[in-house]
């Protein structure tokens, strides 16, 4: 007898919870209806100044562009000084000292490649040298790859003038 009588008893057996399951049966309602409320109120809108025309412009562009002409006319001919070839390019190997590249500033490193001269060092790097890939790896002229070898044999107690511009 004792069997049936567990078939029809409840779940809830202590004051607790009873009043657990009373509380839970009138707040989790009232919770669902303020969520639906918020979420019927509360319409999702658009930022005003997404539609003009340079944003709309902004997000369209292209990926990438491919321009034709002559090396340096996409940088609007603009030559680089030999800082910021060495920021760019060769900053990556010689600034680490990476597969044995003189490092920037390193006085003795540099000291038997500076006997070689302006012309020496830079067909060096034109042929490309050790790790270093021909033309330092980059799409540069010979004057950039000059003027790049000026600033970082002239950091490491080098006297070597930069080459004449060609016009």
């Amino acid at each position: 007898m004792a069997d049936q009588n567990d078939e029809h008893s409840s779940f809830i057996k202590t004051p607790q919870q009873l009043i657990t399951v009373v509380v839970l049966a009138f707040v989790v309602p009232i919770f669902g209806i303020v969520m639906l409320v918020q979420l019927v109120v509360n319409k999702p809108q658009a930022d005003p100044g997404a539609l003009a025309p340079e944003a709309v412009a902004a997000r369209i562009q292209p990926v990438g562009k491919v321009e034709f002409g002559a090396a340096g006319a996409a940088a609007g001919g603009a030559a680089k000084s030999g800082e910021e070839i060495v920021k760019e390019v060769c900053a990556a190997c010689h600034v680490a000292g990476v597969a044995n590249a003189p490092k920037l500033g390193d006085k003795a490193a540099w000291a038997p490649r500076l006997k070689l001269g302006l012309d020496g060092l830079t067909a060096a790097v034109v042929k490309g040298k050790g790790a270093m890939p021909p033309r330092a790896g980059s799409s540069l002229t010979d004057e950039e790859l000059a003027r790049a070898v000026v600033s970082m044999a002239n950091g490491a107690g080098g006297n070597l003038k930069e080459p004449a511009a060609k016009k």
